[in-house]
């Protein structure tokens, strides 16, 4: 299967998710290229959109190979069997880890401004992204969702490697997924277009969430990023 662009995908992932229109969910998704594909769900289902904030935590030295991820609020996700693996020490990773957290307060400034973050608890949760290869970016979303107790959280993708999608389901309640795929070197692969999405995409497609459906409001959770980890 192949996706003509994030909208396409979108489309087609959203029709797998149709049963979840009577639990009223709020749809959150990953920026920046989530967001496009997080719309088209929320606009088929009749949902609230909003972004969910995640970074990834870079090996010192080596950006692209990543320890774990940093989501907004604070909480922190470390491999802990990959840094020993690596001899990569907890206070040389917490350097880059901080270094991520402001870029993520940064961007949660600049794509919800002046909107409250929405109100989680006790609501369901469409989490979608616009494809999944190794799944850490995801994981720390979700174990920071489940921080701020949602009643159900469903990953939803349009692509993912079948192999980190078996090792994500045991994370969330429901993982909905248009094409696992059992080979997979990138995302990318799987879409004829895959430009990467500006800000000012994701800050115009959350504007038209906001205006559709409105915003749901809530609380900010404080989290120690310190203690949270996973292994």
């Amino acid at each position: 299967m192949r996706f003509r662009d994030r909208t396409d995908a979108g489309r087609q992932l959203a029709v797998l998710l149709t049963g979840y229109r009577a639990e009223s969910p709020l749809v959150l998704g990953l920026p920046r290229g989530g967001i496009p594909v997080a719309h088209e769900v929320a606009r088929t289902l009749g949902a609230p959109l909003d972004v969910w904030v995640v970074r990834k935590v870079g090996a010192p030295g080596q950006p692209e190979l990543g320890l774990g991820a940093v989501a907004e609020g604070g909480a922190l996700f470390l491999d802990r069997e990959m840094m020993r693996s690596l001899g990569f020490s907890k206070p040389e990773v917490m350097r880059t880890a901080e270094r991520e957290a402001e870029e993520v307060t940064t961007r949660v400034a600049r794509f919800r401004g002046a909107h409250p973050a929405p109100d989680i608890k006790g609501r369901t949760v469409v989490l979608v992204d616009d494809g999944v290869a190794t799944g850490g970016t995801v994981r720390a979303a979700i174990r920071a969702l489940r921080e701020r107790r949602p009643r159900k959280i469903v990953l939803a993708v349009p692509v993912g490697a079948v192999e980190s999608l078996d090792s994500l389901r045991a994370e969330v309640d429901d993982l909905v997924c248009a094409h696992p795929a059992e080979f997979m070197m990138a995302v990318g692969e799987f879409y004829d277009d895959f430009r990467q999405t500006s800000d000012e995409e994701v800050q115009e497609l959350l504007a038209r969430g906001r205006e559709r459906r409105g915003e749901m409001r809530g609380p900010e959770v404080a989290m120690d990023a310190g203690d949270n980890w996973w292994v």
